[in-house]
């Protein structure tokens, strides 16, 4: 393999002024890392949080944390992973050795989350670099880019039939919300549910609240645009975001309220309105991600009189090489319908008009590469 290869990224060079594509030297992976051919990556809100600078991050950096693609060549020591598989990234890499890890929480695995947010792969070190000057990574994926080098315990080998798309979706949305209410709520059958938006979080929860049995499933969002794929997801009602949001939860359940409330906004005040749409002795499970250092006011005697209890929910509680591939099976075999949270691709180029997109409320929106 040369010394370095090119590939075309979108980088993040300063706040609020959107993704440059420019041409980057990659070097080749080292020992534990993996070099992909990038084929699919999800438009995320959490990568706009970059660009913005609402999420602090080491400048230069090429975004993107949510992908899919093809391995072209392994490092040394790398024998799970071999040249050819198709892989879904996982942004959340774990060691297999901490409590977190072997108690099946790997998300939670914090050894490596110091060069995650340093903007490093996990030796510390970086492989972009641009005119000479090293350019930080995201997640340690950076999928905004053509090829990138990845930590090898990132890749899960998943069937190649699997479309790119959709499996780049289950590296994060779909895995997110799936795994909020199968693994953080474990939703019974019969249940009612009310879910806080409806991107693609929100819609992944809806999908998984239906094959999970839920009687009743209630969405709420501030844009009318999401009512019919919210409808066509599993919703049987849709209620406009604003002051009475939850009341109507309430009435949509039978004025008791919902017996899970998702949130998938990551919005503080929608997570303290979530406390008035849940019934006694309901569940509340925060899913979306609020911005660093904001606070939420929960009121505390009624938490405690109505006896509410409150999750949190980081990466859907997921084990991912347990559950991409699971994930994949049920949409293989028309149980968790995926499809129907795709929306408009670009080409990388057009990365800062599908963001626009999204912004607007339009759907989500997907970068598909050649």
């Amino acid at each position: 393999m040369p010394q370095s290869i090119k590939s075309l990224a979108a980088i993040v060079h300063a706040p609020d002024q959107g993704f440059r594509i420019e041409e980057l030297d990659l070097d080749p992976p080292r020992a534990g890392e993996v070099l992909v051919r990038v084929r699919a990556a999800g438009v995320c809100h959490s990568d706009w949080n970059l660009a913005s600078g609402a999420t602090p991050h080491p400048l230069p950096v090429v975004a993107g944390h949510e992908g899919a693609g093809v391995v072209e060549a392994v490092g040394p020591g790398v024998d799970r992973i071999r040249p050819g598989d198709h892989v879904i990234l996982s942004w959340a890499p774990s060691c297999g050795f901490c409590p977190h890890c072997i108690e099946g929480r790997p998300a939670l695995c914090a050894t490596h989350h110091e060069a995650i947010w340093a903007g490093t792969l996990l030796d510390s070190s970086t492989r972009w670099r641009l005119d000479g000057r090293p350019v930080h990574h995201y997640c340690g994926l950076s999928c905004f880019a053509e090829r990138t080098v990845v930590p090898a315990i990132s890749c899960v080998p998943v069937e190649r039939a699997l479309p790119f798309p959709v499996a780049a979706l289950l590296g994060c949305a779909a895995t997110t919300g799936v795994g909020a209410v199968l693994n953080t709520a474990r939703v019974p059958a019969g249940s009612t549910v009310a879910v806080y938006g409806a991107g693609g979080v929100g819609l992944s929860i809806i999908l998984a609240a239906k094959l999970a049995g839920a009687r009743r499933i209630v969405a709420v969002d501030r844009s009318e645009a999401k009512r019919e794929i919210a409808m066509d997801s599993g919703a049987v009602e849709f209620v406009s975001a604003g002051p009475e949001a939850a009341a109507e939860v309430r009435k949509a359940s039978g004025g008791r309220g919902a017996d899970f409330v998702f949130e998938a906004t990551g919005v503080p005040t929608v997570q303290e309105e979530c406390i008035d749409a849940v019934r006694a002795g309901g569940t509340v499970v925060y899913v979306g991600l609020p911005p660093m250092g904001s606070r939420t006011n929960l009121p505390g005697a009624a938490i405690t009189r109505r006896e509410i209890t409150i999750a949190g929910c980081y990466y859907g509680g997921a084990c991912p090489d347990r559950d991409f591939p699971l994930y994949a099976r049920l949409y293989r075999e028309g149980k968790l319908e995926l499809d129907r949270l795709l929306g408009r691709t670009y080409p990388l180029a057009a990365i800062n008009e599908a963001y626009a997109e999204l912004l607007r409320g339009e759907g989500r929106r997907g970068i598909l590469f050649p």
